[in-house]
C-alpha cells in the first residue's frame, strides 16, 4: 500500500519571501544558518533576504554551496552550523543548495556517518522527527527539491546516493517567483526540462497514487506550456510563475518515485569531471528512456500527450527531443563531454540506484548498457 501524503507548509505567490520572518519564529529558529552559493551571493539575492529580516536577527552564512552537493560540504556547513550557535536552516538557491541543507539538517541532529542514512542502504528509519528545522526558498524552477523528501550527495567515495524520509522535507517551502527572473536562458531551459522530467517519470510510475498523478500532469502542462516563453523572455512573470508552479508540483509527487532517468542521471551527477548539470542530463537522457518504455504504461502515453496539446497517438520521445532542440539544449551525452570510458561504471551506479526499482519497465544491466548507449549518441 503507497501511503499519500501532502506535505508541509508551503507559501507561492510574488513577495513570499516576505513570510519569511514570521515562519522561522514560527518554528522557533531564532539563529539560523543560511545554505547557499557563491552566485546567489552575487546577484543580490541575499541582501535581499536580509532586507526582510529585522535588525540585529542573527543570520550565519554558508555559502560554499558546490554544483553538486557532497560530503564535505555538508561537514564544512554542519561546522558552521555549530559554530554559530544555530538552531536551524535556511535554504536560499537550487536544488543543490537546497539538498545541502537538508544534509546539514540530518548531520546536525543525527550522529555520523552520513552513510549510513543513504536509502539504498536501509538508512530511511534511521532519519527520525529531530532534523533540524528548514525553510526552503527556490531560486530555480526545476528540482522541487523545496517540498522533496530526498537529498542527492556525493560521498567522498564517489558514490551519489539519496538520502529521503519524511522528515527530510523541509518544514516550509517558500515560493516567490519573483527570485527566479534574473535566471539566464540556459539555465532556465535546464531547470525547466528538470521539472518537466519530474512530471513524466513520478507519472509513469506504476505505485498507485492517482492524486499525485494528477498532479504531475497538470505540472507537465504548465511546464510544457511555458517553457520557451520563460527562456525567450526571462521577465515575463506569467511564464516564471508556472515554471515556479510546474517545478513546484513535480517535487510533490516525488513519493510516487522516479524512474530510469534518474537512476542514470545519478550517478553522471557524481562524475568529478566533467561536472553535469543534473536537469540538462535529465532532459537529454529521457527520450531514449521513454522509448524504453513504451508499451509498459498502458494509455499513459497518450495522456501525456494530451496534457500537452499534442495527438493521442504522438511519438513523445520525439516530441521531447524537439523540445530539446528548441531550447538549445545538447542532444547526446557526448555532446555534454562525457567520456565514453566511464559508461560501464554509470550502468553499476543505475542499477543500484534507488530511482531503478519505480521505472514502469524493470530495467537490467543490457537494458541500461543500451539506454546509455542511445543516450550517449
Amino acid at each position: 500500500m503507497t501511503p499519500i501524503l501532502y506535505l508541509t507548509r508551503i507559501l507561492f505567490d510574488f513577495g513570499a519571501l516576505s513570510a519569511l520572518p514570521e515562519e522561522l519564529t514560527s518554528l522557533g529558529v531564532a539563529r539560523p544558518l543560511l545554505v547557499t552559493d557563491k552566485g546567489i551571493v552575487a546577484s543580490g539575492l541575499v541582501e535581499r533576504l536580509k532586507a526582510v529580516l529585522p535588525d540585529g536577527a542573527g543570520l550565519a552564512v554558508f555559502d560554499e554551496t558546490p554544483e553538486n552537493p557532497t560530503e564535505a560540504a555538508v561537514e564544512a556547513a554542519v561546522a558552521a552550523y555549530r559554530a554559530g550557535d544555530c538552531d536551524g536552516l535556511i535554504a536560499l538557491g537550487g536544488g543543490s543548495s537546497i539538498d545541502l541543507a537538508k544534509g546539514v539538517a540530518l548531520m546536525a541532529t543525527h550522529p555520523a556517518p552520513l552513510e549510513q542514512y543513504a536509502a539504498i542502504l536501509g538508512g530511511v528509519p534511521k532519519i527520525t522527527p529531530a532534523v533540524a528545522p528548514l525553510v526552503a526558498i527556490p531560486t530555480t524552477a526545476g528540482t522541487g527539491s523545496e517540498v522533496g523528501r530526498a537529498a542527492l550527495i556525493t560521498l567522498k567515495d564517489g558514490r551519489k546516493l539519496g538520502f529521503l524520509a519524511p522528515n527530510m522535507i523541509p518544514r516550509v517551502a517558500l515560493c516567490d517567483p519573483e527570485l527566479t527572473l534574473g535566471l539566464p536562458p540556459r539555465l532556465t531551459a535546464a531547470t525547466g526540462m528538470d521539472a518537466i522530467t519530474h512530471c513524466v517519470e513520478t507519472f509513469l510510475s506504476p505505485r498507485d497514487n492517482p492524486p499525485a498523478e494528477a498532479i504531475a500532469l497538470d505540472g507537465l502542462a504548465r511546464g510544457w506550456t511555458h517553457i520557451r516563453r520563460a527562456v525567450e523572455d526571462g521577465g515575463d512573470r506569467q511564464a516564471r510563475r508556472e515554471m515556479l508552479l510546474s517545478s513546484l508540483m513535480g517535487g510533490m509527487t516525488f513519493q510516487k518515485g522516479l524512474g530510469a532517468v534518474h537512476a542514470m542521471s545519478h550517478p553522471l551527477g557524481g562524475l568529478e569531471s566533467p561536472r553535469l548539470h543534473h536537469g540538462t542530463l535529465n532532459a537529454v537522457i529521457l527520450p531514449a528512456v521513454l522509448r524504453f518504455n513504451a508499451g509498459h504504461v498502458g494509455d499513459k502515453y497518450a495522456r501525456l500527450a494530451r496534457a500537452v496539446g499534442l495527438p493521442e497517438d504522438a511519438d513523445i520521445a520525439e516530441a521531447v527531443e524537439r523540445l530539446n532542440a528548441d531550447l538549445g539544449l545538447p542532444g547526446s551525452l557526448k555532446e555534454m563531454g562525457v567520456p565514453e570510458s566511464v559508461l560501464p561504471a554509470m550502468v553499476e551506479g543505475a542499477l543500484k540506484d534507488h530511482s531503478n526499482a519505480s521505472n514502469p519497465r524493470q530495467a537490467g544491466k543490457a537494458d541500461y548498457e543500451a539506454l546509455f548507449a542511445e543516450a550517449y549518441g
